[in-house]
């Protein structure tokens, strides 16, 4: 019985770390709607990089606790990190610009852009 509940309270964690992602994703996102470039790291620009190093750490960190714990449950991988890393880096020369990325990043996550 005390597994069953410690494993319980881990599943209760896990959902609230990842609505703690989920909204720190979502912030940033407004953020780069907004017209604050970096994000995406679309520009590769080392000012850009340095602003948003905190925020991407951020977005590590829990996405690895997130993952341990995911793991420990038995449950597949928290899918969202690796969807947004993937969509950051250099971008192909028809691609949307960063703050039109992040305003389909926001509908896409049910949130809006303001």
């Amino acid at each position: 019985m005390a597994k069953a509940d410690r494993l319980e309270r881990l599943d209760i964690r896990r959902a609230e770390l990842e609505e703690d992602y989920r909204a720190a994703l979502i912030a940033a996102l407004r953020v780069t709607a907004g017209g604050r470039w970096g994000l995406f790291d679309h520009q590769q620009d080392r000012a850009a990089r340095a602003k948003t190093a905190p925020v991407l750490a951020q977005l590590d960190e829990l996405a690895e606790e997130i993952d341990t714990m995911r793991d420990t449950l038995g449950l597949e991988p928290f899918d969202l990190h690796p969807a947004f890393l993937a969509a950051r880096g250099k971008p192909s020369a028809d691609a949307v610009g960063e703050p039109k990325q992040a305003k389909a990043w926001l509908e896409r996550l049910g949130a809006d852009a303001g």
